[in-house]
């Protein structure tokens, strides 16, 4: 389901009526989460979670967050819930044995750089990565979740979109009130380059002593030269617009854009009528990585990647939390 336009606007009438249901929302997650009783790991967990609902940067935050504790010297194993899989796990995730559908599109991507498990309850999840020689768990997304005791919480955000219209659901994308969530956060990472940073809305609604690092996505050199490339451009990601204008940023002629759901999946209809559509513009097909993982097998030629990578400007605030582990 895409986002509705009024969600990341001044807050309109469409918001205001629908604002008694987001009161209920924020009441129901509030009281899930004051009645649970979280179980503590005997290794430490680190949480990736967000406030708004849909495509914040978690995923490329958990890659990068995976490499940082592998260069400090940890064996981080990564716990996912597999959304959009049938698994219900606790099953670690293997490339060339599981499908999309089996464990989800984050997972498989997730997998290529650290141990990775799908698991309904991430509390079993977790103690089977622990298991298997974990020493500390990346649990990717979850904030809203109860289940386990978190260690370090770290909240990300999209800069540009900040926290949309500061409603909650369905008056807005937050899946509960920002000064909620927020209180429960050891840091924020806030995605987006300098511009976005400038002007990120919520930086004026973030507790004072809140750790807060900022980082941006960067298109991992790989010697493919995009200038003046002529392409057809799809992708089912939280934000299909920023995919496109990384491609453009590279120099790419984006023929035309297909932006889909996040998650959404690649049919036999839809990518026939892609290639179709490619053949007649004369341009080549283009995806994001986690898109690229949801394509058959039969179908991957015909298609390249742009892979991304979160640079962040300083780890310093995250690496003091880590020393305290």
């Amino acid at each position: 389901m895409k986002a509705p336009g009024f969600w990341y606007r001044p807050p309109s009438l469409a918001a205001k009526l629908l604002s008694p249901l987001g009161s209920l929302y924020a009441r129901a997650t509030a009281r899930r989460i004051a009645n649970a009783t979280p179980i503590k790991m005997d290794i430490p967990v680190i949480c990736v979670g967000n406030i708004n609902v849909g495509g914040t940067g978690k995923t490329p935050t958990v890659i990068a967050l995976a490499d940082r504790l592998k260069s400090k010297g940890w064996s981080p194993q990564i716990v996912s819930r597999g959304h959009g899989g049938s698994l219900e796990g606790p099953v670690q995730v293997l490339e060339r044995v599981h499908s999309t559908d089996q464990v989800g599109d984050e997972p498989l991507l997730l997998a290529a750089f650290a141990p990775t498990w799908v698991a309904r309850n991430r509390a079993d999840g977790a103690a089977k990565a622990a298991e298997a020689g974990a020493d500390i768990i990346l649990m990717d997304d979850g904030h809203q979740n109860p289940s386990i005791h978190k260690d370090i919480s770290l909240v990300v955000v999209d800069a540009a979109r900040g926290f949309g219209n500061d409603h909650v659901l369905p008056a807005g994308p937050l899946r509960e009130p920002i000064a909620t969530g927020l209180a429960r956060a050891d840091a924020l990472l806030s995605i987006g380059g300098p511009k976005a940073q400038g002007r990120f809305a919520g930086l004026n609604d973030l507790p004072p002593d809140l750790p807060h690092l900022t980082g941006q996505l960067k298109p991992l050199p790989t010697g493919m030269d995009w200038a003046d490339m002529r392409v057809l451009a799809f992708a089912g990601i939280g934000m299909p617009d920023k995919f496109f204008a990384t491609l453009r940023s590279l120099g790419a002629d984006v023929a035309k854009t297909e932006p889909l759901d996040d998650h959404q999946p690649l049919s036999d209809a839809l990518l026939t009528r892609l290639a179709a559509e490619a053949t007649a513009l004369g341009a080549q097909l283009v995806t994001t990585e986690k898109d690229a993982v949801r394509l058959p097998a039969s179908f991957r030629s015909q298609v390249l990647t742009v892979p991304v990578r979160l640079d962040v400007e300083d780890w310093s605030a995250l690496d003091a939390l880590l020393d305290q582990l």
